[in-house]
């Protein structure tokens, strides 16, 4: 989630309120846990869909803080499903110990081996659903259904949820108005991560409910924008290659001037996603050495 420079224009909204159910549609509520920071926004958002037998999206960090706002806000209701977008820590990590309060199964898309090995590597445990989600596969409660659709790119493992009916697509780290999604090898894939944007554009919600941040209230719009940002990023990158700039860490400067010391890292990741899109469409291929570094074919 780099805000690099020519960014599609990016939301604001104001602190949450933490801890509290905030009414966002007539089948959704929303709570944001405290877990704000440079790749979070103010925090996840968690989303509660339907009335009294309901199904939570993305439980979010594991945080008893939060976990007590959200069983809190649900006193009195049944949970039917708890869903979870990806398997990324900030999404999923509270979802065991939030199913098992609410006696809930927890649903997401499958096990895939690289998800499961970035999350050991980022020294926190890997997610692992009790039911499977496939594409396109649809659960259902009293007066709502949510469809699955499978949308790789920022995790491999990544789900947006269509509110059928409503207009309404849960786009969780796919497509977010306060910032550009991370997309990091391996497990992030850029090739794949624009594949599926192009696949939203098909669709006709109205409205996005992202992971982090602000409602997307012209997803349309906001969508193609953040398409046009990664292929003139990528035609950047390609431009650097062609200049001499080999490796993701020496075009960073030249396409991220002044960025935040924090903030490097992330973005030399999404350069390196480019430069493995650019080997795979054959434009661009790895040299020799230690260093992951390309060089233009033609």
């Amino acid at each position: 989630m780099v805000r690099g420079m020519a960014s599609p224009p990016l939301l604001t909204e104001p602190v949450p309120d933490y801890g509290s159910a905030i009414g966002m549609h007539r089948l959704v509520r929303r709570i944001v846990a405290r877990n704000p920071g440079p790749m979070t926004c103010h925090g996840t958002s968690t989303w509660i869909v339907g009335e009294r037998h309901v199904a939570v999206i993305d439980p979010g960090p594991d945080d008893p803080a939060h976990r007590r706002a959200l069983l809190a806000a649900l006193a009195g209701e049944v949970v039917t499903h708890v869903l979870v977008t990806h398997g990324h820590h900030d999404h999923s990590a509270g979802a065991a110990g939030f199913a098992a309060a609410v006696g809930a199964a927890v649903y997401g898309f499958g096990r895939p081996e690289a998800a499961r090995t970035v999350s050991v590597g980022a020294g926190h445990p890997p997610f692992l659903p009790d039911q499977s989600l496939a594409d396109g596969e649809a659960i259902a409660g009293p007066g709502w259904t949510l469809t699955a659709i499978h949308t790789p790119g920022h995790a491999s493992d990544h789900l947006c949820f269509a509110l059928d009916g409503e207009g309404v697509l849960f786009s969780g780290d796919h497509v977010m108005g306060w910032s550009t999604s991370m997309v990091s090898p391996p497990d992030g894939d850029m090739g794949a991560y624009i594949a599926s944007l192009r696949r939203l554009l098909g669709r006709s919600e109205t409205v996005y409910l992202p992971g982090h941040g602000p409602a997307i209230n012209d997803p349309r719009g906001h969508t193609e924008a953040l398409l046009a940002h990664r292929l003139a990023r990528e035609a950047a990158i390609l431009a650097a290659l062609r200049a001499g700039n080999a490796s993701a860490a020496a075009i960073v400067p030249t396409l991220y001037p002044g960025l935040a010391e924090p903030l490097v890292r992330a973005a030399a990741r999404s350069v390196l996603a480019h430069l493995l899109k650019l080997e795979a469409d054959g434009v661009a291929e790895r040299l020799q050495g230690p260093e992951e570094a390309f060089r233009a074919v033609n």
